[in-house]
């Protein structure tokens, strides 16, 4: 009998993650029903929205998120033996699944292209969730133009790192803020105009050197008081697209300023977005990220941690800066 593992959360977090959230179960895989088939995940993602969704979720649970993985046994004719798929599965090491059953609000597991200068990891990243949200959460909300100012925060994650590029590509003058002087020195090698070290520098003081005519565009990973300085800076009429807020994640008590008379008078647009909102058109941030890669014009990183014991740790990396660019498990 075929076994495979999972970690299963058996309580809502209450704070920051910690291991003993968490259980490591071994399970015998069930024989096969029509229309099933039998994976074995290669990558696994880990990102921080995992954190706050997982508070809406009946526990215990199979801890939520996305995998990379190769289809080892199948009864179902669309998912043959030997594919390699994109599932929303959960941190699993192996599992058995019909994919018309699966919920996942991201859709049925898909059967990505294989494409020369991508790497199937990549598909957890600038061809996956992360790259989708950067493109149309960036593109779509915050609608630049060429010449703009267009500040970051969490510039050197998954996400913001993807946003910055973009925003190069598109014409924009590009500021990002991040944790290390080590990431600080990455955003510059990838185009970011200015770059600031948050722990060394205010806000308000670097947006003064950096974004002196104010700021059109603000992609927003963080929240709290960072945001509150970039919002601000903000012109008249300016765009901001709020993706998270990491900063909040682990906290039971936050700090809120209150900005409402600053929307008001600067007439400044606010928007919050799940990715799931853009599932029908996917494909197109797919295919235009990977085309970006294979020019040149996009630069990824990853931070890879190795093997599926150590998915936990790799998941509370996230919240103390141990990534830079996306986080994935090889499995």
């Amino acid at each position: 009998m075929v076994k495979g593992k999972k970690w299963v959360l058996k309580r809502h977090f209450s704070g920051a993650p910690k291991l003993d959230d968490f259980d490591l179960v071994e399970e015998e895989m069930p024989e096969l029903k029509d229309g099933e088939f039998m994976y074995r995940s290669l990558y696994i993602s880990v990102d921080p929205y995992q954190r706050p969704y997982t508070d809406r979720i009946p526990v215990p649970c199979t801890m939520i998120g996305s995998s990379v993985a190769v289809i080892e046994k199948s009864k179902n004719p669309e998912y043959p033996e030997g594919t390699e798929i994109v599932v929303y599965g959960g941190w699993v090491q192996r599992a058995v699944v019909n994919p018309n059953n699966l919920t996942a609000s991201l859709g049925p597991p898909w059967k990505y292209p294989k494409v020369p200068g991508l790497t199937p990891s990549m598909m957890l990243g600038v061809c996956g969730m992360p790259g989708a949200t950067a493109y149309f959460g960036f593109l779509d909300i915050c609608e630049p133009k060429a010449g703009e100012t267009v500040v970051v925060s969490g510039a050197a994650g998954a996400v913001g790192s993807l946003v910055g590029q973009i925003a190069k590509i598109k014409g924009c003058k590009v500021i990002g803020f991040a944790g290390t002087d080590d990431k600080v020195s990455w955003l510059k090698e990838i185009g970011y105009d200015y770059a600031y070290n948050y722990k060394k520098i205010s806000v308000d003081e670097a947006l003064k050197e950096s974004a002196s005519s104010g700021v059109d565009c603000y992609f927003d990973n963080v929240g709290g008081n960072m945001s509150a300085a970039v919002l601000r800076a903000m012109n008249k009429r300016g765009r901001v697209s709020v993706c998270g807020s990491i900063c909040n994640y682990n906290d039971a008590k936050r700090d809120c300023a209150d900005l409402l008379p600053l929307l008001v008078f600067k007439e400044l647009k606010v928007e919050g977005f799940l990715v799931g909102r853009w599932i029908d058109q996917f494909s197109q941030a797919v295919a235009t990220m990977a085309q970006w890669v294979m020019e040149k014009k996009m630069i990824v990183r990853e931070t890879v941690v190795e093997g599926f014991e150590n998915t936990p740790q790799a998941f509370f990396g996230l919240f103390d800066g141990s990534n830079t660019g996306k986080m994935i498990v090889k499995v």
